[in-house]
């Protein structure tokens, strides 16, 4: 006899939605969801859809009740608990449309907790649209496997930021002036940390004065090409996670 198919299988479509998920919970989908199981991932009666809200873990859901703009997905059995991240925060000043869509993104994928947008000098950006800026976490989080999203914070003055700063938490500032070697830096500060970037026009002589100032500031290069804030984001991030992340798991 062939092998009963697993279910539900690896190539099954990931959604997040903001219902509680449970055992024989019903999710109601419509609108652009429902659009791209029905229309993008033709979702038929009994697929298999993970379902995933950031608080109950992931969820095996069997769609039913198809009609031409909706369906539902009742909840079977759980995939995967809430993930537990590294306790690691990405604090970015806001640049330009695309590429703060870039890190968002990327951050998200990486295993960022927190993402907290920061106000600086040469921001030429000065505001940012959260809706967008979650929308692009949520399908990061859909396309990796994350069980929940980054918490992104309301956007700071660099002030405040340095002001209130936590207790116990290192602050690595990617600083283009250069200072310790990032990876002996990350080695060197294990427990909670955060990465400072800053804008396209970089930091001016009072602000990296006023960070450098700080007990918890730990200035580092990012080697030796000046890059931009986006990949300087990324490529610290990752680099981090790599040495005191759950990438060494």
């Amino acid at each position: 006899m062939p092998a009963t198919p697993a279910w539900p299988p690896r190539s099954a479509p990931r959604l997040y939605t903001q219902a509680d998920l449970d055992a024989g919970v019903g999710v109601p989908v419509d609108g652009n969801a429902a659009h791209y199981l029905l229309s993008v991932m033709r979702v038929g009666e009994g697929d298999a859809v993970l379902l995933f809200n950031g608080r109950d873990g992931e969820w095996a859901a069997r769609a039913g009740a198809i009609r031409k703009r909706d369906l539902v997905l009742e909840c079977v059995e759980q995939t995967k608990p809430l993930e537990t991240v590294p306790d690691f925060w990405l604090c970015a000043a806001p640049i330009k449309k695309g590429r703060i869509d870039l890190v968002m993104e990327k951050a998200t994928e990486l295993g960022v907790a927190r993402i907290q947008p920061v106000l600086m000098a040469r921001c030429v950006v000065d505001k940012l649209n959260p809706e967008r800026l979650a929308a692009q976490m949520i399908e990061a989080a859909e396309q990796c496997g994350r069980t929940m999203l980054p918490n992104l914070a309301e956007m700071v003055k660099l002030d405040a930021l340095l002001k209130h700063w936590p207790e116990g938490r290192a602050l690595f500032f990617a600083d283009e002036q250069g200072d310790a070697p990032m990876g002996q830096a990350f080695a060197a500060h294990p427990g909670p940390a955060a990465l400072l970037v800053g804008p396209e026009g970089g930091f001016t002589t009072q602000e990296r004065e006023a960070i450098r100032a700080h007990p918890a500031a730990v200035p580092i290069t990012l080697g030796p090409r000046i890059l931009r804030a986006e990949t300087a984001a990324i490529a610290a991030t990752a680099c981090w996670m790599n040495l005191n992340g759950d990438w060494t798991k």
